[in-house]
């Protein structure tokens, strides 16, 4: 029952005077850039969104998103459909987990309870990779495949940031503050430079390969 309130509480606040916040990522050439979180921060406090569970993959031996934005407070489910096994693992301060060899889907999925960045990797894999982006605001969304990203927000005044896990610059970069309305669309197009070299957390040899050295 309380969940329920809270979630019409949610909805009643998110519909009323809702505003539309938008734009393109792109990096320090021109290209557009996926997997950049973007977070608006509203000036007035806003109610947390109700609790939910989202889901990270994973296929072909690669985590599938790569990049998971969530809310702090709510729970990721890791399923793996390969048919091998992995070893899920977070040695991220405040968010440290560990799924041990498995396969299928765990029996409970893990709550990330600290905002930040979670690192995620396999013990049997090293080359995987992912994150998950625990925000500290209900207000977030994260760049498609041609660095466009959009959100819904009640009428009011935000502060926006960005945050890619290949940015040269740890952490989020900070972004401008907006006075969102419902009559006018507000636009913010952040470039990114990029570190020389970072990992994709892709398979270093075909993804379809049957078995790999070492694995149970």
């Amino acid at each position: 029952m309380r969940r329920l309130a809270a979630l019409v509480l949610w909805a009643g606040w998110l519909s009323a005077r809702a505003a539309v916040l938008s734009g393109e990522v792109r990096d320090e050439a021109g290209q557009p850039l996926a997997e950049a979180v973007i977070l608006a921060r509203p000036a007035r406090p806003a109610p947390p969104r109700p609790p939910a569970t989202m889901v990270i993959d994973q296929r072909d031996r690669e985590f599938i998103p790569h990049v998971l934005a969530i809310q702090r407070g709510d729970t990721v489910d890791f399923p793996n459909s390969d048919r091998i096994q992995h070893h899920v693992y977070s040695f991220s301060p405040g968010n440290a987990f560990e799924i041990k060899l498995y396969k299928g889907r765990p029996e409970q999925p893990v709550r990330f309870g600290q905002a930040g960045v979670a690192v995620l990797g396999c013990n049997i894999h090293d080359w995987m990779l992912g994150y998950v982006y625990v925000a500290d605001t209900p207000y977030f969304a994260v760049s498609d495949a041609e660095g466009r990203w959009s959100l819904s927000v009640p009428a009011g005044e935000y502060r926006l940031a960005v945050w890619q896990p290949d940015a040269e610059r740890d952490g989020e970069l900070p972004g401008p503050a907006m006075m969102a309305t419902e009559d006018t669309p507000m636009g913010w197009n952040p470039v990114i430079p990029l570190k020389r070299l970072h990992r994709n957390g892709k398979p270093p040899v075909h993804p379809q390969q049957e078995a790999y050295p070492g694995e149970p």
